[in-house]
């Protein structure tokens, strides 16, 4: 068997979910660094991230099975973490002054490379979830959710009923939801928050 520095996250990610050892600790050094990064820009305190860093890999210990059915590890990962990161901040702040402290560091993270990162990851997989789907799906879910048009606007270019836009729609989003909360763990709409945020 190859050793494990060889082998993709996906791989390591399926030997992992069966309870080896050797694939937790390979993404743990391929990760750990960038997830403790990405820890700091919420939480400004070396401490409290290495602290959240280690909460974070435990988390995905103790959830392996789960990793049997994720499609992107890095992005199930940074999804992990960035829950770690809010509960961290609920636990430790609790006044009004932290509050805005709080939200001033999730507008500040907004703009960095980390989320820029997460974002692709998101594309990805929503990119590699369209391409289950029937090709007249995909390009009105473009219409509709990438160019923001109106279910009237997508009906009246590609020549259909505003009915039939609504049931692609429909369908579209039904399979995205259950992809995104049995792989990634968040709900369809946080995904599409990120994604396709102004």
């Amino acid at each position: 068997m190859p050793s494990v520095q060889s082998l993709s996250d996906f791989e390591l990610q399926q030997l992992l979910a069966c309870g080896d050892e050797a694939a937790y600790n390979e993404l743990y050094s391929r990760y750990a660094v960038q997830i403790n990064r990405f820890m700091q820009k919420y939480l400004h305190a070396s401490v409290l991230s290495e602290d959240a860093t280690h909460d974070v890999f435990i988390k995905i210990w103790s959830k392996r099975e789960q990793l049997k059915k994720v499609q992107s590890f890095k992005a199930y990962l940074f999804t992990v973490a960035r829950n770690q990161a809010l509960d961290h901040l609920k636990t430790a702040f609790r006044t009004e002054s932290a509050i805005n402290q709080i939200s001033g560091v999730i507008t500040e993270y907004r703009n960095t490379v980390e989320e820029d990162r997460l974002t692709k990851e998101y594309l990805l997989f929503i990119e590699n979830v369209l391409t289950t789907l029937p090709q007249r799906s995909r390009e009105i879910f473009a219409l509709c959710r990438e160019q923001g048009k109106t279910y009237d606007e997508a009906a009246k270019e590609l020549g259909i009923s505003r009915n039939a836009i609504k049931n692609h729609m429909v369908l579209t989003m039904k399979v995205l939801s259950s992809k995104v909360e049995t792989e990634l763990g968040i709900s369809l709409s946080v995904l599409l928050a990120v994604v396709f945020k102004h």
